[in-house]
């Protein structure tokens, strides 16, 4: 083993895995029935759509005969991975979220999970979301309430709900998620995990759009590299894309000695930045500026006019999508009771009576907010910032600030970086005093995804203690009460 033998193969990182498949301390097998019965006891979590075991164990055989042959055909070969139900799946059906009838079952994989797949990762589940994954919560309609493995009372964060308490509660070592305004990033800090999201067009998608990208997210910065290798190829299919100068995921650090390195504290509007959150961001610049590094204030980048125009476009956009519901679904312009939350369903219904020219100049803010992104990190090898205001909420509330009328109020650091398509990822940097995690967010230019990871991999390594965490801390889903 390269580190230690985990106390079970669920809680092994990618390297311990491959390690462990060449020697023939442990086989594809034995680590996805580990994780299986991880799952199995955390299911009052709340965090799959799907658990796909039988389909898992065949290809775990499949790796076995593999390994046992020497010839693994990638860098996750026998390595149990998941994907966000909106990442498409053979057989699976595609809710996204909500409780509509009949959700869509692809009958064919999406391009992520293709990646993986050619790979040779071993696909054990299809994790939760929140309906069209517009809250940074676990709330669904078709799902119910997905919960915090460090606190059940607490969200687990959204919209990658399911993916990050997959990722916290090591039910292996890296899973699959989606961000088009920080739903990476805010699950990965509220549960102390290492995410990415990646460059804009680095990962192929099957329905592409403007900000949305797919992501690795894991409880270590080296478990996010060999994802990366495995999934950032170019894909003619996904018409967004193109073709990106080849990167090195090999698992390292980088100093950030004599790199300029932005700093910025102040988000903008929404809410009020936690002093604790802010603290732990002057610390972590603190302790880059005395590893060299030349620290370089960055002032807000979202301005109240940009995200309500960003906001009212997404609700425009989102009620097109509730017009298009057939007839029998619809009781006038809203699902019948039920389908979906009432909680989008207001957000949604905000969007009423924007004309045409108004919906075409929201959407222009989506351009704007990139480009002014990118003018104020011109010239930077690194965005340090919080991820967002505050620490996690109560589990069954849909955002942070609840009421429909200001859902957007946390996403003002995460944002900007979907709009410029630069990649930005999050580690942990500490806890508030009741013991709230607080992430740090790592953002770079466009297509030096490779090098943001091994500066985050440094800042793992240096980061004060109490901002390392303590996975034995994470509550098994059988200490969650029923409801």
């Amino acid at each position: 083993m390269t580190e230690h033998t985990p106390p079970s193969w669920a809680d092994a990182s990618v390297e311990e895995l491959r390690s462990a498949f060449a020697s023939g301390a442990a086989t594809p097998s034995g680590a996805a029935h580990a994780v299986l019965e991880r799952i199995g006891r955390d299911a009052p979590l709340n965090a799959y759509h799907a658990v796909t075991a039988e389909e898992a164990l065949r290809a775990a055989g499949e790796a076995d005969r593999r390994h046992a042959e020497g010839r693994p055909i990638g860098p996750l070969d026998g390595v149990p991975v998941t994907v966000k139900e909106n990442l498409g799946r053979t057989g699976v059906t595609v809710p996204s979220g909500t409780a509509l009838p009949d959700p869509p079952t692809p009958d064919r994989d999406s391009l992520v999970v293709s990646r993986l797949r050619e790979a040779g990762a071993v696909v054990v589940g299809s994790t939760v979301m929140p309906d069209w994954g517009m809250l940074s919560s676990g709330v669904s309609s078709r799902h119910g309430v997905t919960r915090s493995p460090w606190d059940p009372s607490l969200t687990s964060g959204g919209s990658s709900a399911g993916a990050a308490v997959a990722a916290a509660a090591a039910h292996g070592p890296v899973h699959v998620g989606t961000d088009i305004g920080g739903s990476i990033r805010l699950p990965g800090t509220w549960n102390a995990l290492a995410t990415l999201k990646p460059s804009a067009g680095l990962i192929p998608l099957d329905s592409p759009y403007s900000g949305r990208v797919a992501g690795p997210m894991a409880r270590r910065v080296a478990d996010l590299f060999p994802l990366m290798e495995a999934a950032a190829r170019w894909d003619d299919r996904d018409a967004s894309t193109h073709p990106f100068p080849p990167q090195d995921f090999t698992p390292a650090t980088t100093s950030p000695e004599g790199l300029r390195v932005g700093l910025q504290l102040e988000g903008g509007p929404g809410l009020p930045l936690s002093p604790a959150v802010r603290a732990a961001a002057l610390d972590a610049a603190e302790r880059f500026a005395a590893a060299g590094a030349e620290i370089v204030e960055v002032p807000a980048i979202t301005t109240e006019e940009l995200l309500l125009r960003v906001d009212r476009f997404w609700r425009v956009r989102a009620l097109n999508t509730l017009r298009k519901l057939p007839d029998h679904l619809r009781e006038g312009d809203r699902p019948r009771k039920g389908y979906v939350l009432e909680y989008i369903l207001d957000w949604c219904l905000g969007g009423r009576g924007v004309d045409g020219a108004t919906a075409v100049d929201d959407y222009e803010a989506l351009a704007e907010l990139g480009a002014r992104t990118r003018e104020l990190t011109r010239g930077l090898d690194l965005v340090l910032s919080p991820v967002t205001p505050c620490t996690a909420f109560p589990a069954e509330q849909p955002m942070p600030r609840p009421e429909p009328d200001e859902p957007m109020a946390h996403i003002s650091y995460t944002l900007p970086f979907n709009m410029s398509g630069q990649p930005a990822g999050t580690v942990n940097a500490g806890r508030d005093a009741d013991g709230k995690w607080i992430g740090l967010q790592f953002a770079g230019p466009v297509g030096d995804d490779a090098r943001l990871l091994r500066l985050m991999a440094w800042w793992e390594r240096v980061r004060p203690a109490q901002a390392v965490p303590d996975w034995r801390e994470i509550r098994s889903g059988d200490s969650v009460r029923p409801r």
